[in-house]
């Protein structure tokens, strides 16, 4: 780490309650500051949910986890990681949207994270509904496609919505694999649930080759399996984490739009998020926060821890990449 400058504030320097809210208490640099040169991982919220089909309020969720990330601290006790230390890592603020336009706030995402990338940054996100992360990718594996690592209930590879419709929260992965950003045979889906429309609606993922693993199948297989079944499926090549908070049991997530009963665990979700180290991870987001289903504000600290974990195992690849 170059000097301290990148470090989050300390709570015992600065209460935890106090001060701007900035994710996990990062500096915030905007994309103008001469410091961004120096930043390896920009933490980056997406408030926007225009691709939600039901429950809406996604577009609350990066305010909310800013403000309770204040509970992270700097190491990970399962792993030892400090993140801080192995990577200058700042909040680059959140993405330009507009609210009453989907395809310009696609781009308006897509552009903004396309300066991110054009100078190495790697991008943490919060969402923001899942379809945020379509424009991410158009930025991220412009040149080349990547492999995912995706948690959620839902696979997300629809096709339309209300007959015409290509670009929902339900849509976003096969858009990616169709405009050859995302290589389905490098993908793998963790915790796929809940009831179908029709009994063909999970077909068109597994036959372009995705890797599909259910909750069901993923407790037949157990953790540890589970993890290298996914280490597998990815390799060693560019890889993204996505994780939507549905793929949590609303016991511990209630606060996102499309909650499905059955789900993981918290701790599962950390176990799993570990057994990624390693792996050459390229950048993550954690989406689908919705605040107002929430006021506990329980799903917001979920959120942010387990943006900490995917930073752990972020920092580390990153941290190797610039050593080799």
């Amino acid at each position: 780490m170059q000097g301290n400058k990148f470090a989050p504030i300390t709570g015992t320097v600065m209460p935890r309650y106090s001060g701007l809210a900035t994710l996990m208490r990062l500096p915030y640099l905007g994309l103008a500051d001469p410091a961004l040169a120096e930043v390896d991982i920009g933490l980056i919220g997406v408030p926007w949910d225009g691709g939600t089909t039901n429950r809406p309020g996604a577009r609350h969720g990066p305010r909310q986890v800013r403000d309770i990330s204040t509970m992270v601290r700097n190491v990970n006790r399962a792993s030892g990681i400090n993140p801080f230390e192995l990577c200058n890592c700042a909040d680059l603020g959140d993405t330009p949207v507009n609210p009453v336009d989907l395809i310009d706030s696609l781009d308006r995402i897509c552009a903004f994270y396309t300066k991110v990338c054009k100078v190495g940054i790697a991008p943490l996100s919060v969402g923001g509904d899942h379809l945020v992360t379509l424009p991410i990718m158009r930025a991220l594996a412009k040149d080349k496609p990547v492999g995912m690592v995706h948690f959620d209930a839902h696979t997300d590879t629809w096709d339309r919505y209300f007959g015409n419709n290509p670009y929902t929260h339900g849509t976003p992965f096969r858009r990616a694999i169709e405009e050859g950003l995302l290589d389905p045979k490098r993908t793998v889906q963790i915790g796929i649930r809940g009831a179908l429309y029709n009994d063909s609606e999970n077909d068109w993922g597994e036959q372009q080759g995705i890797r599909v693993i259910d909750i069901d199948e993923f407790h037949a297989m157990g953790l540890p399996a589970v993890i290298a079944e996914a280490r597998r499926v990815v390799g060693d090549g560019p890889t993204y984490v996505s994780f939507d908070v549905d793929a949590l049991d609303p016991v511990y997530a209630p606060g996102t739009g499309t909650p499905e009963i059955g789900g993981l665990t918290t701790l599962e979700a950390q176990h799993l998020i570990r057994g990624l180290r390693g792996l050459n991870l390229v950048g993550g987001d954690l989406v689908e926060v919705s605040p107002p289903f929430d006021p506990s504000g329980n799903t917001a600290l979920v959120g942010a821890t387990l943006l900490f974990e995917i930073l752990c195992v972020l920092a580390e690849s990153v941290r190797h990449r610039e050593r080799c």
